[in-house]
């Protein structure tokens, strides 16, 4: 079943677009944080921080609900789902205005956070799970293209949140292309909750999953006598990552049968179709790769060490992400004598961190692209340790990239490093556990990012060294300057925390080695045993 279903593909493509930029405006906190802050003066760097941190931490946790409830009941649904919550999360933050500090906090947390997390969470794995099933052949390009969108949703979005914010010109790369009025920080969540609800919706209605059986046209799936995975899928990027492994099996089954009296051809054909594990085809399944159930995963040493790595890139980038704005003002003000600092000028500032913010989006969306091509002939494996060490070395550089220019190229490699993650692990996942149970499976996984997502901003919140405040003039909703407070420190413990964690997971990246299904390794053990019992028993005799 190929041909006629191949133009469909790009159709998904586009859907899943559609759902990720959306999404990917989860990025755009920092955005928010200095204008929050004047709004609620007794908030502390920590609590700030608090909502960028669980809002990315029930996102992922919600990626396994949200894969477990599309599996059974396809993408278009749980998609439509995900935009409805997500929508209606960000427009009840709208309301945080009307609460005392202490309670506007945990309004904003149990709307933004909570609600708006559960809805990216349920939509943010139908393209994801949906792409890698119509894609069997470009699973490495196709990863980073579905994700790519949540990457770069930031690059349109906090323009777009800067500007409602204060009032201005909608601009790109400092080109003004069309004007705003002020809505304030409260209206802007109301803003975008509308516009994510209807794009999300949109979006989910061009998913589908491919036919049972699907195969590319023109594209031969590889059969496991002929894999040559490298742990990571093989160089052409149509490995499994499993065909080695399980010749070795079915050859050790056949091998073994053969010292056994009175073993027939069709014994030892199923044997090996029983002890060459759980084979099958199903929708966006290549012939003769293992799946592996969620339990079964959980059960691999490889699974834990995915995720150790996991949670250790997205720990450095999102404390990088998240906090990209802020970073920018308290290098550009700490060089400011002049108090308070102008209007004009902060305004200048602020504009360039929120232009930062959308650099590093286009940056992460074509670290999804390119590092997930680059996977497809280089080899997962290689690709992860080139981007943990690539990443570590800018980290370590970052606290002195305080001109503007270096301050861009700086985050940007961070973010296209960052990117590259989200999309090899889809990939990896695949490559390792099969397709049937992708949604689960790399929902678990997922779960390391979101701990990152809870442990980078908190670390760099932790790691804040305050040194004083610095007043600074600002339009209020009423449009008159009033003069203001922000916060000044220094980043650069935090920074050297992130550079350690992409080092050290880079070595833990060298110890991975593909899985091997638990029905195989006893299939071994048994047939391994069975082969030199016969030696064991005449040397006692």
């Amino acid at each position: 079943m190929t041909s006629h279903h191949d133009d469909k593909r790009w159709v998904v493509v586009a859907g899943a677009l559609i759902i990720q930029v959306s999404l990917g405006a989860v990025y755009i906190w920092s955005v928010f944080q200095t204008p929050l802050l004047a709004q609620f003066p007794s908030w502390s760097e920590t609590q700030i921080t608090l909502p960028a941190q669980l809002v990315i931490a029930v996102f992922a946790f919600a990626v396994i609900l949200g894969g477990r409830i599309q599996d059974r009941l396809g993408p278009r649904l749980v998609g439509t789902l995900g935009g409805l919550i997500l929508g209606l999360g960000l427009m009840l933050a709208s309301l945080t205005s009307h609460f005392s500090e202490g309670a506007a906090l945990a309004w904003l947390v149990g709307t933004y956070a909570v609600l708006g997390g559960i809805g990216i969470g349920m939509a943010y794995v139908c393209p994801v799970a949906t792409c890698v099933k119509w894609y069997p052949d470009k699973r490495g390009l196709i990863t980073g293209l579905a994700v790519a969108g949540f990457g770069a949703g930031a690059f349109f979005f906090a323009p777009l949140a800067r500007a409602l914010i204060g009032g201005g010109d909608y601009e790109l790369f400092g080109i003004a292309l069309f004007p705003l009025p002020q809505a304030g920080v409260f209206d802007t969540f109301m803003v975008l909750g509308v516009i994510f609800l209807t794009a999300v919706v949109l979006g989910a209605q061009l998913l589908r999953n491919p036919p049972e059986g699907y195969c590319p046209a023109g594209w031969t799936p590889p059969s496991a006598a002929s894999g040559s995975g490298n742990g990571f899928g093989t160089r052409n990027g149509s490995g499994t990552g499993f065909g080695v492994r399980n010749d070795a099996s079915a050859d050790i089954s056949t091998r073994t049968n053969r010292h056994r009296a009175g073993a027939t051809p069709a014994d030892e054909s199923r044997e090996i179709q029983v002890n060459s594990g759980t084979r099958s085809r199903h929708i966006g399944q290549q012939p003769n790769q293992v799946d592996f159930t969620p339990g079964q995963m959980l059960c691999s040493s490889t699974f834990w060490l995915l995720w150790l790595t996991y949670l250790a890139g997205s720990t450095a980038g999102l404390m990088v992400i998240m906090k990209a704005a802020p970073i920018w003002e308290a290098f550009s003000l700490s060089a400011i004598t002049e108090r308070p600092v102008p209007y004009e000028q902060f305004a200048s500032i602020a504009s360039a961190a929120a232009m930062a913010v959308a650099v590093l989006a286009l940056f992460n969306a074509a670290g999804r692209i390119l590092w997930g091509r680059v996977s497809d002939s280089l080899g997962r494996k290689s690709t992860l340790i080139l981007m943990f060490v690539l990443c570590g070395l800018v980290l370590f550089g970052l606290d002195w990239m305080r001109t503007y220019p270096l301050y861009l190229l700086g985050v940007s490699l961070i973010a296209l490093c960052f990117g590259g993650f989200l999309a090899l692990y889809p990939a990896i996942t695949a490559d390792y556990y099969g397709t049937r149970h992708i949604g689960v499976n790399y929902g678990l996984l997922f779960t390391a990012y979101g701990t990152g997502g809870l442990l980078g901003p908190f670390l760099a919140a932790v790691m804040f060294r305050s040194g004083g405040g610095v007043d600074y003039q600002a339009l209020n909703a009423t449009g008159t300057l009033t003069t203001r407070v922000f916060q000044l420190g220094e980043y650069d413990t935090a920074f050297l925390t992130a550079g350690i964690l992409c080092l050290a997971a880079a070595a833990l990246t060298l110890a991975l080695r593909a899985p091997m299904a638990q029905d195989n390794r006893n299939s071994i053990k048994a047939h391994a045993r069975a082969a030199f019992e016969p030696q064991f028993d005449a040397s006692r005799s």
